[in-house]
């Protein structure tokens, strides 16, 4: 009999179309979790993320999705470093805020638009990103499309740094990546991989309402300016 962990390193879960790798569907269950713990603003969202980080990577490092080994997907697989990293600092900057006293609703973080200075920084981070992304994919590690990969790779680190900072327009970018992602696993034949994340990308629809409403409401209880300014 198969033990636990040879079954989350090699088994397969049967879903319409073909079937999934165990690791897959467990990782994007730990992200599903994330996605919705952030959504209500929880800091648990940061610790569960990271663990779906780590499985979804060594998923998409050896390209097995969807039931089989195929060509490595570098933008996909480099993601979930990044995320690992920024999710550190959105895990250590929704916990400071949680003990300075978080949002007026109980929330770690109180959502808010960002700035126009704040939107300039994302566009110029997104464009410094996307260019980095599309060198490093292409000069050093390769990739299936590295011209949808880098931006699946530089929205990725978008949206999660708009997460830690508590901007709704998080979620928007999170949905152009979902756009992406999608169209990419299904040009590479990953049919019920792509069937996982466009339901994965019905969530983030709901989150950004959940943080639009949230944002009209809500205001930042904490104590410590010098944490909300980090």
């Amino acid at each position: 009999m198969m033990s636990l962990l040879e079954w989350l390193v090699h088994g397969t879960i049967p879903v319409p179309g073909g079937e999934l790798g165990a690791r897959e569907v467990i990782g994007n269950l730990f992200g599903l979790a994330s996605a919705i713990l952030g959504m209500k603003r929880l800091v648990w969202a940061w610790p569960v993320g990271l663990i779906g980080n780590v499985l979804l990577f060594t998923v998409f490092a050896t390209g097995e999705l969807s039931g089989h080994i195929d060509e490595p997907l570098w933008g996909q697989a480099g993601r979930q470093v990044f995320f690992a990293a920024v999710s550190l600092y959105g895990w250590w900057r929704w916990s400071q805020l949680r003990k300075a006293g978080g949002a007026s609703d109980g929330g770690a973080i109180a959502p808010r638009w960002a700035t126009w200075a704040e939107r300039g920084q994302l566009l110029v981070l997104g464009v410094v990103g996307y260019a980095a992304a599309y060198v490093l994919l292409t000069q050093v590690l390769g990739s299936w499309g590295p011209t949808t990969e880098a931006w699946i790779l530089a929205g990725s680190m978008l949206a999660t740094y708009g997460m830690a900072r508590g901007w709704v327009e998080f979620w928007l970018v999170w949905i152009l990546v979902d756009v992406v992602g999608v169209t990419t696993l299904l040009q590479a034949g990953y049919y019920p991989t792509a069937g996982m994340y466009l339901f994965y990308a019905v969530f983030v629809v709901i989150g950004f309402v959940v943080w639009l409403r949230a944002s009209r409401t809500v205001v930042d209880a904490s104590e410590d300016k010098e944490v909300v300014a980090a």
